[in-house]
């Protein structure tokens, strides 16, 4: 077709693992939250795994995704974490 669109075709919906883009940054502090451990930890995503998992949470709550039971994103074992046990984590992280 004309200017490369296919003419007839019906759209098919993204695959999983696609989703919008936080255009008016409802999820910022906790993506900013998840890739300071990762820049702290040395890469090290499994010592981040409580901050993914926020931040998925976030973004399922804000209807940025759709909503899944985290197991099934592979966070069955990640529990969530209170302020002190999350402090140590980050010193230990930072030195």
């Amino acid at each position: 077709g004309a200017f490369g669109r296919n003419r007839g075709l019906r759209p098919i919906p993204p695959e999983k693992g696609i989703f919008p883009l936080d255009h008016l940054h409802e999820c910022d502090t906790e993506k900013k939250e998840y890739l300071g451990c990762l820049k702290s930890s040395a890469n090290k995503s499994e010592q981040c795994r409580h901050l993914s998992k926020k931040y998925l949470q976030c973004r399922m709550a804000k209807n940025l995704m759709a909503k899944q039971d985290m197991s099934e994103l592979g966070f069955s074992g990640v529990k969530e974490l209170d302020s002190t046990e999350y402090i140590r984590i980050k010193s230990s992280i930072q030195h």
